[in-house]
């Protein structure tokens, strides 16, 4: 049965992944490929210790990418909102 759970827990975290490749910010990166790659080079795992290991690093890439998401959504509002103290936001003058 412990088998099967992680065999469950491996196919969740990979599509995650793959989930989260979707919006991967740089095209040329190939996050889908390297995500398939990683998971076809530990396939072969029986040791227990092994694939928990393999496991907490796919977590581990998954709450990165989840933080470059962050990064980037507050880039984008930090670049939408000037800061008053170092770009003023000038109106255009009223029509009389």
């Amino acid at each position: 049965m412990a088998c099967n759970s992680t065999r469950l827990r491996a196919i969740a975290l990979y599509k995650e992944l793959h989930r989260l490749g979707r919006d991967y910010p740089d095209p040329s990166y190939d996050f889908h490929g390297r995500v398939r790659r990683m998971f076809e080079k530990n396939r072969n795992l029986t040791n227990p210790e092994d694939i928990e290991e393999a496991l907490k690093l796919g977590e581990y890439i998954k709450k990165e990418t989840l933080a470059l998401y962050s990064l980037r959504k507050y880039r984008h509002l930090k670049r939408m909102y000037p800061n008053s103290a170092s770009d003023p936001v000038t109106y255009p003058p009223e029509r009389s």
